[in-house]
Parts: structure tokens; C-alpha cells; sequence
């Protein structure tokens, strides 16, 4: 069993920062992608941030420049640092995972997982 879970979230007043964590643990044998998803009430899910294993980022075009995705792999964690932050940042974020369960190369399992979320708020 593998989870992830998130810290961090809150409220802040515009052009605030904070910084979110999420730590996977479990029978983890390798983590390829980490990421941070955001819905905003009435709103779809969408990509914020993700970064690969190989330290590859992307980000959303609305958070280019105020957001910094970074990973820990020896601690399996995945960060967020969110600075100049907006009202429209208000969201519930969901950190994301792409990785391999298990304890061997032969017998490792694909999953995807994802954590509980954690509730930024943004207002004055």
C-alpha cells in the first residue's frame, strides 16, 4: 500500500506565499513523476506542476514564474513553493504520484496515486 500525504495549505492574503509537502510512503520501489493538481470550486481538476525523476519540470501557464515545483528523492517528497500568490490561486491541491510499487525490479506493480488534498485559501 502506497499513500501520499499533503501539508502545508491555508490561508493567506494576496501576494503571500506558502509552501506545500507531500511524502509518499509505503512498499515504494521507484517514483517516476510528482506533481500537484488544483481544483477550484465549480471547477475542473487541472495540472499546476509536475516534475519527472530526472528533475524535468512543466508547469501551468498561470503559475509560471510564482510557482516552484521541487522533489526529495531520498524522502519521496515532492514540493510546492507558491509566492505572489492570487485570489484565483484558491483551490484544494492534490499531490500526484506516478510509481512503482513493491519491493523487487521483476515483481514491481504500476500506480498511480494520489493524496487526500489540502485547501489553499487566498484572500485578504
Amino acid at each position: 500500500q502506497v499513500q501520499l500525504v499533503e501539508s502545508g495549505g491555508g490561508l493567506v492574503q494576496p501576494g503571500g506565499s506558502l509552501r506545500l509537502s507531500c511524502a509518499a510512503s509505503g512498499r515504494i520501489f521507484s517514483i517516476n513523476a510528482m506533481g500537484w493538481y488544483r481544483q477550484a470550486p465549480g471547477k475542473e481538476r487541472e495540472l499546476v506542476a509536475v516534475i519527472s525523476s530526472g528533475d524535468s519540470t512543466n508547469y501551468a501557464d498561470s503559475v509560471k514564474g510564482r510557482f516552484t515545483i521541487s522533489r526529495d528523492n531520498a524522502k519521496n517528497t515532492v514540493y510546492l513553493q507558491m509566492n505572489s500568490l492570487k485570489p484565483e490561486d484558491t483551490a484544494v491541491y492534490y499531490c500526484y504520484a506516478d510509481l512503482y510499487s513493491g519491493s523487487h525490479y521483476f515483481t514491481r506493480r504500476s500506480l498511480e496515486v494520489w493524496g487526500q488534498g489540502t485547501l489553499v485559501t487566498v484572500s485578504s
